[in-house]
């Protein structure tokens, strides 16, 4: 399992990865996040799924840009070039995998801002090569476990946020499926980028720097549950409880 994050603010764009890889009791660790850079574009990939058919994917979609790195030119037109390689990927691997028992597996989330495009954009990329774009209203993706991490997105991201609120949501977020996911957790990879800057900022944060951040959430967690007595004491009473003063 993998816990792949975009936000998509008013500022930009941030994307959040953890790097554990595990099969069956091993536990290794590689980068989630292809950046790509070019002459007055900025990419970024996260992906989720089967590593080998990731790896090839990636590597298809590379040798691509090398090629037609200049008739890329809107975002939307790089995510089609991907989804077209996704599905060579399908075409030559898919029956082994089968027969193998392992099944076509890969999503994206894709992070863009290309030459022509008056902003930043975000996608959602399914196996199947199909998309779906980020809107304002839920301005983030997630792809991996999806569980934990939703519900503190859910209720205090939104679209207005700067780009330094949108990361720190996306660490917490991220805190939230450690404690619950086994195979998920640090080191993380995190990219900023900045909308129009074509410059994304890239670092690695691993358990020690991430260390404090936790260890507020969880104060922060224990003592919400403690002052959440005194309006939850109705309730219990109505149950015939008697709450604590």
């Amino acid at each position: 399992m993998t816990y792949c994050l975009g936000i998509k603010c008013r500022e930009g764009l941030v994307a959040i990865a953890d790097t554990r890889i595990t099969s069956g009791s091993e536990v290794s660790t590689a980068k989630k996040i292809a950046v790509h850079r070019g002459d007055g574009h900025t990419m970024f990939v996260l992906t989720s799924g089967l590593r080998s058919v990731r790896d090839k994917a990636i590597t298809y979609f590379e040798e691509r840009l090398r090629r037609n790195e200049h008739e890329l030119t809107r975002s939307y037109q790089a995510v089609n070039a991907l989804a077209e390689e996704m599905r060579r990927v399908y075409d030559e691997d898919n029956d082994w995998l089968l027969k193998a028992g392992l099944h076509f597996d890969l999503h994206c989330i894709v992070g863009s801002q290309m030459t022509e495009d008056d902003a930043p954009h975000l996608y959602l990329l399914y196996p199947q090569g199909n998309w779906v774009e980020v809107s304002q209203g839920t301005p983030y993706l997630i792809i991996g476990e999806t569980r934990f991490g939703k519900p503190i997105l859910d209720r205090a991201l939104r679209y207005d946020a700067s780009l330094e609120e949108a990361l720190r949501l996306g660490v917490l977020s991220f805190n939230s499926t450690e404690a619950s996911s086994a195979d998920v957790g640090p080191p993380v990879d995190a990219i900023v980028y900045p909308a129009d800057s074509f410059a994304a900022s890239e670092h690695r944060f691993d358990a020690n720097e991430l260390a404090p951040i936790a260890q507020f959430w969880q104060n922060a967690i224990e003592d919400a549950v403690n002052r959440s007595a005194i309006p939850f004491a109705q309730l219990a009473r109505s149950i015939g409880l008697d709450p604590a003063d």
